[in-house]
């Protein structure tokens, strides 16, 4: 029996290695193609060599974008089983792509943020290469460790630390905009905070709409249409706002072009036109849901279980167009140092604006897609599933937390991050189950055992520090043989005692509805990201610099 054990064992660990190194194989065909073409493209060009090495540091940090920041995208839905792994990945490959080279832009910052001082270079050039080298390459390995740890990190906030690294090392302190990064900073509060308020906001006005209603049917026939429809005008304007920011001009023009009236023409698209085509989105999905709801009246079942169906589509929906939104906008944390080293190795001049050929936007693209198929699932699986319980009305909050708190935030401006944001939402509809339902007991319980715990501790240290005086007296009375027996006893009592509690409190914690140890890997990551990505990217820039001189 035991050696049929061990062969299994054998036989699931070679099996895992397999696919291990298949994942690893793919990666490397990916960077090995993109240094090829990029030398091959820009032959005769000085430090050519150089710019190949900067795309496959670009590709890496592209498939690390992918394997991390997407599960926030599609996680949820996953997590409540709207759809499967296969489907998610599926969807979020196309639109991601499709984001990033639809509505990816033509032009991009690079230097992302704005966080330091280009002119401090001076005409530095290699200074500033070498920078934008290591910032690439620190902000891909912080998030391949991320990654390892299961552990979702915004994507931003490590290009943010590594470009800051990178800068001071290059250029001292002084290169830094201090008020730039305590703004970012202060998005480590501002969007989980947010994200949680509005995801549980929205839970708890579908459970006092529906879910604790008698007759949940007519309840959702009445009530899931409007839910629907201001998601659909939130993710409108969401998409308008964000997705097609970086393409809406040539895109107004165009639609001037082939109309019959005109469309005012401004650089990016206002909040008050973005409402208004989510107002319009709005309406029609509105009378869509309600028309649909209707035809299965007689099907649906007076169940939450019936009631959570209802949420399935929309959740398919908003998998797709957080992914189009992200690829859209989340593509310039991995071809932005990219496209400013192109710049500047084909125009010997920094640029803090550079033109994206299409071959660097395809790195970003492609390199997204794969990490996610290769590495998405991991990360997708902690979103899901392994911070809180979600069924399709806890992700659909959170979804609709992930848009809100970006149009609110964008507008106040206020930094947000979509990483934050979206673990903040998982977040807040975990800590609103607790709140309603009876794992408020559990939490008071918790609290409990472990000051049962604190006590038996230090009841048992008192007991050992009694028996190590008595077994260090050299002249022992017979009352004292009796105590060291008896404490011999207690202490074995007292012991099993502790451990039993401990075993009880382990037992309790499982029940919570939101993963205590999952909070603080999660935001432990997230407080170390920017300083972590910034010491890295310091220590690879005076190591490219050495090997450079």
């Amino acid at each position: 029996m035991e050696i049929k054990t061990i062969n299994e064992i054998e036989k699931q660990a070679m099996k895992k290695s397999h696919t291990e190194l298949a994942r690893i194989g793919f990666a490397l065909f990916f960077l090995m193609g993109v240094l090829a073409f990029s030398f091959a493209t820009s032959g005769g060009v000085p430090n050519n060599m150089f710019l190949a090495v900067a795309a496959v540091f670009g590709g890496y940090m592209a498939m690390n974008i992918g394997a991390n920041d997407v599960a926030n995208n599609v996680g949820p839905a996953v997590g409540s089983k709207a759809l499967t792994m296969g489907g998610a990945i599926i969807i979020a490959i196309i639109f991601e792509a499709g984001g990033a080279f639809i509505a990816g832009g033509e032009v991009v910052s690079t230097i992302k943020k704005g966080i330091i001082d280009i002119d401090a270079f001076g005409t530095d050039t290699d200074s500033f290469l070498w920078a934008m080298m290591a910032a690439l390459l620190a902000a891909a390995l912080w998030l391949n460790l991320a990654t390892m740890a299961k552990a979702p990190v915004s994507t931003t906030h490590s290009i943010v630390g590594g470009v800051m690294g990178a800068g001071i090392a290059a250029a001292g302190f002084s290169v830094v905009d201090w008020g730039t990064m305590a703004k970012i900073a202060s998005s480590w509060v501002i969007s989980p905070v947010l994200g949680g308020i509005i995801a549980a906001g929205f839970l708890f006005a579908i459970k006092k709409t529906i879910v604790f209603k008698d007759d949940k049917v007519s309840a959702s026939y009445r009530w899931v249409p409007v839910y629907v429809a201001v998601m659909s005008l939130a993710f409108v304007t969401y998409l308008v706002l964000k997705g097609l920011k970086k393409v809406w001009e040539p895109l107004i023009n165009n639609f001037n072009d082939v109309m019959f009236f005109s469309v005012e023409v401004t650089k990016k698209p206002t909040l008050g036109v973005a409402l208004l085509l989510g107002t319009i989105a709005a309406v029609i999905v509105f009378i869509f849901m309600k028309r649909s709801i209707k035809a299965k009246l007689g099907s649906i079942e007076n169940e939450r279980s019936g009631v959570n169906k209802l949420f399935t589509v929309p959740l398919i929906f908003a998998a797709a167009l957080l992914s189009f939104a992200h690829g859209a906008n989340d593509v310039a944390n991995a071809i932005g140092p990219l496209a400013a080293i192109n710049d500047a190795v084909m125009t010997g001049g920094i640029s803090a604006k550079a033109g994206i050929p299409i071959w660097v936007m395809a790195v970003g693209a492609i390199g997204i897609a794969l990490g996610l198929a290769l590495y998405g699932p991991r990360l997708i699986k902690t979103v899901g599933s392994e911070i809180t319980e979600l069924d399709q009305m806890r992700a659909f909050s959170v979804a609709m937390a992930a848009a809100i708190t970006v149009i609110i935030a964008s507008q106040l401006g206020l930094p947000v991050s979509s990483t934050h944001i979206a673990i903040g939402g998982i977040f807040g509809v975990g800590f609103l189950r607790e709140w309603l339902d009876s794992s408020v007991s559990i939490v008071n319980e918790i609290a409990y055992e472990k000051e049962t715990i604190k006590g038996d501790k230090k009841a048992l240290h008192a007991l050992q520090l009694e028996l190590k005086d008595l077994n260090q007296k050299s002249v022992k009375t017979e009352q004292d043989y009796d105590r060291i027996t008896t404490l011999y006893r207690l202490i074995d009592e007292d012991k099993m005692s502790l451990k039993q509690a401990k075993k009880t409190l382990k037992e309790d914690k499982k029940n919570l509805y939101v993963k205590r140890d999952a909070i603080k890997k999660i935001i432990t990551a997230w407080v170390v990201t920017v300083p972590s990505a910034a010491v890295m990217a310091a220590g690879i820039f005076f190591v490219i610099k050495g090997l450079m001189s």
